[in-house]
C-alpha cells in the first residue's frame, strides 16, 4: 500500500498542547498516511505569526505539497497571518467560539492562556503531590502509604504501567503507584508486598508477548528477559494471577497511554 507523506504543524499562542491533542485525535483516523508533527508555541505577535508563515511556506516548497496547519491562536490579526500561507489551515476557535457566541448569546474574551488561567492553585497543589506521590511509588519502589494511592498498576515489566501511572498524575492529579509481577511472585503464587488488603485499588495490564519481547530486546538485547519463550511464560502467569485474584485488567498492546488511563478511570470509578 502507497504510504502517504504530508507534514503538520501544530501552532499556538500557548504551549501548543492543547492543538496537538486535538490534532492527533483527528490524524489518527487515517491509516494510509505518514504525519511529520511539528508544534510552535507562544506564537503572540504578528512578527512572530510572519516568522512562522515563512517556515510553512519553506516546507511547503521542500515538501512540494502544502502542510496542514491546525492553530488555537486568540488574536484574529495574529491568526490572520498564519493563515496566509500556503498550507491547508484549520482554526479550532474560528470553528467554534463563533457558533458558541450565538448560542450564549455572550461574546467571547479572546483572552490568550484563558485554558491554564482558569486551573486555581489547589489543583496544581494536587498535581504536584500526585506527580511526587507516583513517582515515588514507581516500580514497586516501596509498598508503604498504599492506603493514599488512588490506584495501583499491576503486571509484568514493560506493559506499560509507568507511562501509564505518571499520565494518570499529571493529567488528573491521581496518585498511581504501579508494581512488577515477576516470577518470584508466580512461584509464591500470591501478589507482591503488602497488595492484597489494597485490592480495590489494583488495576492489571497486559500486553502480546511478542510485543513485549520487541519492547525488551530495545533495553536488554539478546537476554533471557526478553527472550519469547520467556516472555510468554511470564504474561500467561500474570493472566493466571490476575484471573484468580479477581483484578481488572486490559491488554496494552494496542492501546495508547490515554486510552490506557481513560479505561482505569472509567473501571475503578474515579474522577
Amino acid at each position: 500500500m502507497l504510504i502517504l507523506n504530508r507534514t503538520v504543524f501544530f501552532v499556538s499562542d500557548g504551549t501548543g498542547i492543547t492543538v496537538e491533542a486535538l490534532g492527533h485525535s483527528l490524524l489518527s483516523q487515517f491509516e494510509g498516511v505518514k504525519f511529520t508533527q511539528i508544534r510552535i508555541p507562544f506564537i503572540d505577535s504578528e512578527d512572530k505569526a510572519r516568522e512562522v508563515v515563512a517556515r510553512i511556506n519553506a516546507r511547503s516548497e521542500s515538501d512540494g505539497i502544502r502542510p496542514i496547519v491546525f492553530t488555537t491562536l486568540i488574536n484574529p490579526r495574529v491568526a490572520a497571518i498564519v493563515h496566509q500561507a500556503d498550507a491547508y489551515s484549520l482554526s479550532y476557535f474560528e470553528t467554534f467560539l463563533s457558533p458558541l457566541e450565538t448560542e450564549l448569546g455572550v461574546k467571547s474574551s479572546h483572552t490568550v492562556g484563558r485554558t491554564h488561567g482558569t486551573t486555581d492553585s489547589s489543583d496544581y497543589k494536587k498535581r504536584i503531590e500526585a506527580i511526587n506521590y507516583t513517582l515515588a511509588h514507581d516500580d514497586g519502589i516501596t509498598d508503604q502509604d498504599l492506603e493514599e494511592a488512588d490506584v495501583v498498576l499491576v503486571g509484568v515489566s514493560r506493559c506499560g504501567k509507568t507511562p501509564t501511572s505518571l499520565y494518570l498524575a499529571m493529567q488528573f492529579g491521581l496518585k498511581a503507584a504501579n508494581f512488577p509481577l515477576i516470577p518470584e511472585d508466580f512461584e509464591r503464587g500470591k501478589l507482591p508486598g503488602t497488595l492484597e488488603k489494597h485490592r480495590r485499588k489494583l488495576f492489571g495490564l497486559t500486553i502480546q508477548p511478542e510485543r513485549l519481547a520487541q519492547i525488551r530486546e530495545e533495553r536488554r538485547p539478546n537476554s533471557r528477559y526478553a527472550d519469547l519463550a520467556n516472555c510468554r511464560h511470564e504474561v500467561g502467569e500474570a493472566e493466571k494471577m490476575m484471573k484468580r485474584e479477581g483484578i481488572r485488567w486490559l491488554d496494552s498492546s494496542s492501546k495508547s497511554i490515554e486510552e490506557i488511563a481513560t479505561t482505569v478511570l472509567e473501571e475503578l470509578q474515579l474522577r
